[in-house]
């Protein structure tokens, strides 16, 4: 297939750089060029100039971009470009809205907009092994899937545009909720005066266990939050779920405290370490 892949970040590079191992014709494109040139070191293709210089004649064009404008001001450079039955799959995490804004104006353009946000972190995208959550048209998932499916191990159509973007914000609530809980489970251990890896090997295969459990109990015991994805980048999607919220009348109690949470861990100059932070508001003295 010809793609073109538009920004090569932690995730961004490791993805695109699988679909340049498939054999893929890889046009990519970065904001900051040295990403790109770096990325073409190891893996075939051609950096382009801009979206639209990537876009040209693509058959599929991936996004792994910031936010809402970001996506917005990259898809309106490349529609005029991208020849009719293009199909663009937006692997940033957005808002809904912003997905079906996106997939109506790729409509008018007759091209398809799929909404598929990520889960799995930096470490699922070097190793292929993302979980993908994709919203649009049944037949443009059905032209993309096995395209996807070179940097994932799951790929599942939720429903209509925006239905991936809501699926990781549910996604998102989950791991809020069971990091704060692993945190304090951490905290309390360590000021009952228990050995952490003992209670870790007491616990992890029963009721309690999880990923997180069996992923970050025992750096965050021992202070360490160098492991993916940033607090900054949770708070923004705790954003979206809290907007999504107000707009749907869900009640997200929980998910609000934690988002405050990772306030705090921000302030304490935290705004770059992993989600597993929040052990950091009560484990350092």
């Amino acid at each position: 297939m010809r793609v073109a892949f538009i920004g090569l970040g932690v995730m961004g590079s490791p993805m695109a750089g699988h679909l340049a191992g498939a054999g893929h014709d890889m046009a990519v494109f970065n904001r900051t060029p040295a990403k790109a040139e770096r990325w073409l070191h190891s893996h075939r293709g051609r950096v382009a100039q801009s979206p639209a210089d990537a876009a040209a004649d693509r058959d599929f064009v991936i996004l792994c971009v910031g936010n809402d404008d970001d996506v917005r001001a990259v898809v309106t450079q490349m529609l005029p470009v991208l020849p009719r039955g293009a199909v663009i799959v937006d692997h940033t995490t957005t808002s809904a809205h912003l997905a079906r804004e996106m997939d109506r104006a790729a409509r008018e353009h007759g091209c398809a907009f799929l909404d598929a946000p990520v889960s799995g972190g930096e470490s699922g995208a070097i190793n292929g092994q993302l979980s993908v959550m994709i919203g649009g048209d049944p037949a443009a998932f059905a032209k993309a899937e096995g395209l996807v499916g070179a940097y994932a191990k799951a790929v599942a159509r939720m429903g209509p545009s925006g239905s991936g973007q809501l699926t990781k914000m549910v996604n998102q609530i989950c791991i809020a909720g069971l990091v704060q809980g692993l945190s304090e489970a951490v905290a309390f251990a360590g000021r009952a005066g228990l050995d952490s890896e003992a209670v870790y090997a007491a616990i992890s295969n029963g009721a309690a266990q999880s990923w997180q459990m069996d992923n970050r109990w025992k750096t965050m015991a021992r202070g360490k939050f160098d492991f993916g994805f940033a607090v900054d980048w949770m708070r923004k999607d705790l954003g979206l779920v809290l907007e999504e919220a107000r707009a749907n009348g869900a009640r997200v109690e929980v998910t609000a405290l934690i988002d405050q949470f990772y306030a705090e861990v921000q302030a304490m100059g935290g705004a770059r370490w992993d989600t597993s932070s929040l052990a950091a508001r009560l484990t350092r003295r």
